[in-house]
């Protein structure tokens, strides 16, 4: 029995789907195009680690060949890509066939505040910087391509703009990693405070944005009526 748990935990199938080293570890290129396309394009996968993963995919593929797990470079930023755009595509088309209700099924409060994020940033931005930039911001990056399809963008121009972002957020996350991990020596010692970071620094505009929203409200509130001074009596006094 303990041998055969043993065997469990070794195999994928007990991978942490939260720790993007386990992941690559046990799909390697091919773990990062599957994440990416749900994290992108399925709303189930809105916690999963697409900016960590890219990040640690272009370390370890960074790594001498005789390293303990070693990613082609090639083949991540293959996957990374195809992953990424094939994601978006098919949340925009899940939008507009399935249409309002698919986000009333959402019980997840973040994925109903990424929602509400989402449309503003079109509302704020337009179709063209609004999806380039969702890229770079989780949750956002997953309610917003279905929503696009919900409030019928074009489907040329989403197209042509998720292609244009998917492309700059996948590689250059990925390369940003692969820098560092021809930069410094024996890197992979260091993944788990990386890592660390990068989740921080993905969670940043998030923060600014939620406190930039926090601030217009206060000021958009109208300011409390001031009270009506009491007026003086008019009763004459009695004689």
């Amino acid at each position: 029995m303990s041998a055969a748990l043993a065997s469990l935990a070794s195999s994928p199938l007990a991978v942490n789907v939260l720790d993007p080293h386990s992941l690559l570890s046990s799909f390697g290129p091919f773990g990062v195009a599957v994440v990416l396309f749900a994290e992108t394009g399925l709303l189930i996968g809105f916690f999963l680690p697409g900016d960590s993963l890219l990040f640690t995919a272009g370390v370890l593929a960074a790594a001498p060949a005789s390293a303990s797990l070693h990613l082609p470079l090639a083949g991540v930023l293959v996957a990374a890509a195809v992953g990424s755009l094939l994601g978006a595509q098919v949340g925009y088309l899940l939008g507009r066939r399935v249409g309002a209700p698919l986000f009333d099924r959402a019980t997840s409060l973040r994925l109903r505040e990424g929602r509400d994020r989402a449309e503003t940033y079109l509302a704020r931005y337009g179709y063209a910087r609004a999806i380039v930039l969702a890229r770079f911001l989780p949750v956002v990056r997953t309610v917003l391509n279905p929503l696009a399809g919900i409030l019928h963008v074009p489907a040329r121009v989403f197209t042509l703009w998720q292609v244009i972002g998917g492309l700059v957020w996948s590689l250059s996350v990925t390369l940003a990693g692969y820098w560092l991990g021809s930069s410094i020596h024996n890197v992979d010692h260091y993944l788990l405070p990386i890592i660390a970071v990068i989740i921080v620094l993905s969670l940043l505009p998030l923060l600014v944005e939620v406190l930039r929203s926090r601030r217009a409200a206060r000021t958009a509130a109208p300011p409390d009526a001031p009270s009506s001074p009491s007026a003086p009596s008019t009763s004459t006094p009695g004689t």
